[in-house]
């Protein structure tokens, strides 16, 4: 099974998240007593700079970053759990059944129900993340078909098959959503 590559794409964003957040040196500060500290500056740094501050709309994407970054980890222990793109048969099935029922979907419905707690604020950015759950809730469904399909000491194969429709169902939602978030994060001049 080909894992998601949404990420790679988060820990992309979470690792360029820093480079975009003005950061004050505080150090510098300390030992500069003509400081231009502004008390009046909302983010408690100086604004009398030319460097822009962050907008609301770049603000609540890199918080959404930020949740999607917490909610990966989940996503990552499900995807290793199932790795491999292993062939299911009569020989391996229990095997499959016990990642999936201990592993897999407990981590990967985690994800789930933490992406549906993500709130972002702009209205753009929250048809992505709508998107983005969907998929992710299909690709849920198609783990819970997967383990149906490997319950019994023979594999359903029809069963299999419905999940890895449900699967690339969900996974096309999932590559729409990241093409959508690249794009924004473009728009916002975001280099992706």
């Amino acid at each position: 099974m080909k894992k998601s590559w949404i990420l790679s794409l988060i820990m992309s964003f979470a690792l360029l998240g820093g480079v975009f957040l003005p950061a004050g040196s505080y150090a510098a500060a300390a030992e500069d007593t003509t400081s231009t500290y502004s008390e009046d500056s909302e983010y408690g740094y100086d604004t009398s700079q030319d460097e822009p501050l962050p907008t609301d709309e770049e603000i609540d994407f890199l918080d959404y970053i930020d949740k999607l970054t917490e909610a990966a980890v989940y996503e990552e222990k499900a995807f290793n759990a199932v790795s491999g793109g292993t062939i299911i048969t009569s020989a391996n099935r229990k095997s499959v059944f016990l990642k999936l029922t201990n592993t897999a979907i407990p981590n990967y419905t985690k994800y789930v129900s933490k992406l549906k707690l993500v709130k972002p604020q702009n209205a753009e950015l929250q048809k992505i993340h709508a998107k983005l759950i969907k998929g992710s809730y299909t690709q849920l469904e198609a783990y819970q078909l997967f383990k149906k399909s490997v319950s019994k000491t023979k594999v359903n194969s029809t069963l299999l098959k419905q999940g890895n429709a449900k699967l690339a169902q969900g996974a096309k939602l999932i590559e729409q959503s990241n093409n959508e978030l690249v794009k924004y994060a473009a728009k916002l001049g975001y280099d992706l």
